[in-house]
């Protein structure tokens, strides 16, 4: 019976050697809990999440969910690409009586073939991926998203500029049927040198060739209607933080191209490694529509640093080298 009795007693949880240790070791940990609250961040802007940055910027990206839907949504893969993605294609209206070869393909059942800036922008964020860089694409004049979802589609986030509100419409069929919402925003603007609005030509019946130049708007296609619209205009630098690390700048706005780099001299002036890969329409007669030259573009990108240009049909591709 006194064993038993023995048996039924409470134990002690804690002699007091061993509360001694527990508390010593609560007192410690409640310190270092403490001190770790109190360490500054000695790179906040780094720090800041997407929506920050978002939320720091003039400009707010469009709305997609908010934007009127146009109809019909018509939609096809384009061919041949290592990371093939959906393209929106425009109303149709009246077909003409000799349509469009890719409208010929869409109606057939075939993919829609494969613009060239699409393989381009895919091939050169492919090489910066296997070298282990990361950053965004910043896409400036992106019409209907050709490159937007060349980038996108492998994982990058754009920054998309395109001031045609049909265009953008189309973009953000894109970003539904590609599923990408979480990696494309788009600005209703213009990108170039100064804050404020700006006169703008677009072309009746046609997503593309709209400008800033009216003559510019109509170089290809005479005959068609231009209508001027006042748009926003915005740097690329009020819009881009300097913490913000850009993989390719493309640009393509028929003959606005000098401006768009003018208001993107923080970004362009950055080191080697940090600036950009460049791509941006080179034509000559576009470029005098809107009183600049291919020269005044190339002096302008010396003082920048981008001292290496080639060629390739009407882009010029350019790096910084030293």
């Amino acid at each position: 019976m006194a064993i038993a009795w023995k048996r039924n007693q409470p134990t002690k949880l804690l002699n007091p050697k061993a509360l001694i240790l527990f508390l010593s070791a609560s007192f410690i940990l409640l310190t270092f809990l403490h001190l770790s609250s109190q360490t500054q961040d000695p790179n906040p802007e780094a720090r800041k999440t997407l929506k920050e940055i978002i939320s720091d910027r003039l400009i707010k990206p469009f709305d997609c969910y908010n934007s009127p839907q146009a109809h019909p949504v018509i939609a096809s893969i384009v061919e041949g690409l290592k990371y093939p993605f959906l393209y929106s294609l425009s109303d149709f209206g009246n077909l003409p009586e000799k349509p469009h070869k890719n409208i010929v393909r869409v109606l057939k059942g075939k993919p829609f073939r494969k613009p060239d800036i699409s393989v381009t922008v895919q091939e050169v964020l492919e090489k910066m991926k296997g070298d282990g860089k990361m950053g965004i694409f910043v896409d400036v004049g992106a019409n209907v998203g050709m490159a937007t979802f060349a980038a996108a589609v492998m994982g990058f986030r754009v920054l998309a500029f395109e001031p045609v509100f049909e265009n953008l419409q189309r973009i953000c069929d894109g970003v539904y049927l590609n599923k990408v919402g979480d990696l494309v925003e788009v600005f209703e603007a213009v990108a170039s040198d100064r804050i404020g609005n700006i006169t703008f030509h677009k072309l009746v019946g046609r997503l593309d060739n709209s400008a800033v130049s009216a003559s510019g708007a109509k170089m290809a296609f005479k005959f068609n209607e231009e209508i001027a619209l006042q748009v926003r205009s915005i740097p690329l630098d009020e819009v881009i933080p300097e913490s913000e690390s850009v993989l390719l700048l493309k640009i393509d706005v028929q003959g606005w191209e000098y401006h768009v780099l003018k208001g993107a001299s923080k970004l362009l002036s950055r080191k080697k490694g940090d600036a950009p890969y460049l791509i941006y329409e080179e034509d000559e007669r576009l470029l005098q529509a809107s009183n600049s030259s291919a020269k005044e573009i190339r002096d302008f990108l010396h003082t920048m640093g981008y001292h290496h240009c080639t060629q390739h049909g009407t882009d010029a591709h350019c790096i910084k080298q030293d």
